[in-house]
């Protein structure tokens, strides 16, 4: 734009040059004064073009150079003809067209947007569909933001106008050119990244849109001490930059990567515009890994991410992920604590003092889970004894237990909530030294170790197992002399479906032993995918496989061998098997109202005063994670098979627990293997008549080893008479 000023103060406009026609020896001295009138009427002519001319690149100029979020590649205003059309028009990428402001009467008689490859709008071209992918008259638009693709993959590049035009009159109310040799919106490859230390490597990273860097075949071998994906200004990484969440959201140290293919996303309203580099960079040290460069002026498509400016009252604040941040105010003998979270209507935040005064530490540690749920906010004090929802052992409570059912106190005093974009905000507040002595001191005089989680509620409003953690340490100075605030606004995706593992059907008629033991739920792809209950952490494993459904047939008699733990001291590992009426389990959890309205139909029996007491609890026979492993990680593995291959079974050489059951005419049709202690471990058994009335169809048939067997056997038999007959 400052080009353009200086040349028209210069009078000469090189951008103008297509419009200075060709000179004409018109005045020669002689003219008449006919002549001198047409040569002056033809210079004002000329400066009226060259005028206009450089307006429109100022003009343009000044649009590209307009404060504002980074909307794709600017194409112009629509041109108005008639009928209100209005409207600024963007490149988002090769199919798509982002229209801000747009504006139409909604009187034409037959009217669609309309796009062609002629020279200016007419009778052909064809429908583009509306921002609803839809090929309807169009209606009355008042400054509307929408986005409009292409149908049937066509480009950008193969068209050479967007109009909104009326088929029945023939009529052009509104239209926008594509420029010749435009290049539209597109990823960018960019560089790799420097071999500086720690085998910090990549191969060329991938610029997506303006917000999203892909990293091929990463590799860093974690050793760094306080590292982490860092970016900024300047000519070289350095440390005045800020953290990159990883590709899973978490702003700590980053962990080991072996040729990994990893996306990460930049934090807040941060685009790729306001950055010159990406490094692997470590604080403690201030040591440079290993960066790549970022190029200016990259045509990139536009992010699709929503941006949620974050609003907190308090002078603190502290970003615990790109999901949660934490801020706080210390005044006389309280702390007020707000905990903002973008999180779905049924999920918790947590958050509290750590149970190690010497690193962040979920057993003993002292915490408060917040939810909001359709009536109101909650701020409830938990007690952490055991990594397992509470349970009573030996008649008192362990587990992640509230305060007051421990013996303790609630000492967290609600004080406003609310749920707005998607984003719960509670903010409550306590005492530093509690009355209760359950609870942690908040010191002032040093750093506190804390902890946070997020996860969903179960259906008794008690949080399950928490989907997203942290696994390093984390130091809060709640008592700094200037506020401190690292915190930036939340952002969110489009939701994509999950791909969940592959729902496994038992439906063998030759199969009457079932195998029961544990292993982890694997993460949202597996129990809760499958199921779409929340997870405790643990799932039961049937014959090989996480929670199956079973097809058993009424009048024949089958044995689960049960090994799910038989120590009663043990909060984590003790899960008798019980068969009910009910999806959930947890049946020793319940209430006796509860309990009363359940169906108890196997591993339960009472005592004399009414106590149910389990009768299938076996060894414990347990599938764990290696040593060192993330199970933040599970969702990585494509299928429950490879997932399963990971996984380390512990077994102890003891007898199981047997529950023999012979369901019979008095059976529902589904009933449900759980755990007694535990809620959400098992799945269902589907009660049936017949095996040939199921639809093969419908289930995924298992061959069980004995038909394996045989069929081995059969292999065997037939290949010795081919050799017999040769």
């Amino acid at each position: 734009m400052l080009h353009l000023l200086e040349t028209l103060n210069n009078g000469n406009c090189d951008d103008c040059k297509f419009a200075r026609p060709r000179s004409h020896n018109i005045y020669n001295g002689k003219a008449n004064s006919r002549q001198r009138t047409l040569r002056l009427n033809e210079k004002m002519l000329l400066s009226l073009l060259l005028l206009a001319t450089c307006l429109f690149h100022i003009n343009f100029a000044l649009e590209e150079d307009e404060d504002g979020p980074y909307r794709g590649k600017y194409l112009g205003k629509i041109n108005s003809y008639h009928h209100q059309v209005s409207g600024d028009v963007y490149a988002v990428n090769e199919y798509t067209f982002l229209i801000i402001g747009f504006n139409y009467d909604g009187n034409g008689a037959d009217t669609f947007f309309w796009a062609g490859a002629s020279n200016r709008p007419g009778p052909q071209g064809f429908i583009v569909p509306d921002e609803y992918g839809k090929t309807n008259r169009l209606d009355r638009y008042h400054n509307k933001d929408f986005t409009l693709s292409l149908p049937d993959r066509k480009k950008i590049t193969e068209i050479k106008w967007l109009a909104v035009y009326d088929l029945n009159n023939q009529n052009n109310f509104g239209d926008v050119y594509i420029p010749e040799e435009f290049e539209p919106p597109r990823a960018q490859a960019g560089g790799t990244f420097s071999r500086r230390s720690h085998n910090v490597s990549s191969s060329a990273i991938e610029m997506l849109d303006s917000k999203t860097i892909r990293i091929k075949d990463f590799t860093y071998d974690g050793l760094g001490k306080r590292t982490f994906f860092w970016t900024g200004v300047g000519a070289q990484p350095s440390s005045r930059g800020s953290k990159i969440p990883d590709e899973m959201g978490y702003l700590d140290p980053i962990r080991k990567y072996d040729k990994e293919t990893i996306t990460l996303e930049l934090p807040g309203d941060k685009t790729i515009f306001d950055i010159d580099w990406i490094s692997i960079y470590d604080l403690a040290d201030n040591e440079n890994f290993g960066h790549v460069l970022i190029a200016d002026n990259l045509n990139v498509p536009p992010s699709l991410v929503k941006i949620t400016p974050y609003e907190f009252s308090l002078p603190n604040c502290r970003q615990l992920h790109k999901n949660l941040q934490v801020s706080w105010e210390v005044f006389g003998p309280q702390i007020t604590l707000q905990l903002s979270g973008q999180v779905d209507k049924n999920d918790y935040m947590s958050f509290g003092i750590s149970g190690s005064e010497t690193s962040s530490q979920m057993i003993g540690a002292d915490v408060v889970v917040a939810y909001i749920d359709d009536i109101r906010g909650y701020s409830v004090d938990y007690n952490i004894t055991s990594l397992a929802p509470c349970v009573q052992v030996l008649g008192q409570n362990k587990g992640v237990c509230r305060d007051d059912v421990v013996g303790g106190l609630d000492s967290f005093q609600l004080n406003t909530y609310s749920r707005k974009d998607g984003i719960n905000t509670i903010t409550f507040r306590r005492t530093l030294i509690s009355s209760d002595s359950g609870d942690k001191e908040i010191r002032l005089d040093k750093s506190n170790y804390v902890i946070w989680a997020l996860g969903q509620l179960d259906s008794n409003s008690e949080p399950a197992f928490h989907y997203v953690y942290p696994k390093s340490d984390i130091l809060i100075d709640f008592n700094t002399t200037e506020p401190i605030n690292d915190c930036f606004s939340f952002t969110k995706r489009p939701d994509t479906p999950i791909q969940i593992w592959e729902r496994v059907r038992l439906h063998d008629p030759t199969v009457r032993t079932f195998n029961a033991y544990l292993g982890p739920s694997g993460g949202l792809r597996g129990y809760q995918g499958v199921t779409g209950h929340v997870s405790s952490g643990l799932a039961w494993y049937i014959n090989g496989y996480m929670t199956p459904e079973l097809y058993l047939k009424r009048g024949l008699t089958y044995v689960f061998k049960v090994r799910g733990g038989n120590n009663p001291h043990s909060p984590e590992h003790y899960h008798p098997m019980v068969i009910t009426d009910e999806p959930h389990g947890g049946y020793d959890r319940l209430s006796d109202a509860k309990q009363s309205e359940i169906r108890v139909l196997a591993g339960v029996e009472f005592t004399r005063r009414g106590r149910p007491k389990p009768t299938a609890a076996g060894p414990l026979c347990i599938s764990k994670y290696p040593i060192n492993y993330d199970r933040r990680l599970d969702d990585n593995f494509p299928s429950f098979k490879k997932f399963n291959r990971s996984l380390i079974n512990i077994c102890p050489n003891e007898e199981p627990a047997t529950l023999e059951i012979t369901p019979n005419i008095t059976w529902p049709d589904t009933v449900y293997y759980n755990s007694f202690t535990h809620a959400n471990m098992g799945w269902k058994i589907h009660i049936i008549d017949s095996f040939s009335n199921v639809r093969n169809n419908a289930i995924t048939n298992v061959v069980s080893m004995p038909i394996k067997l045989t069929l081995m056997l059969y292999c065997f038999i037939f290949v010795a008479k081919v050799m017999h007959g040769l």
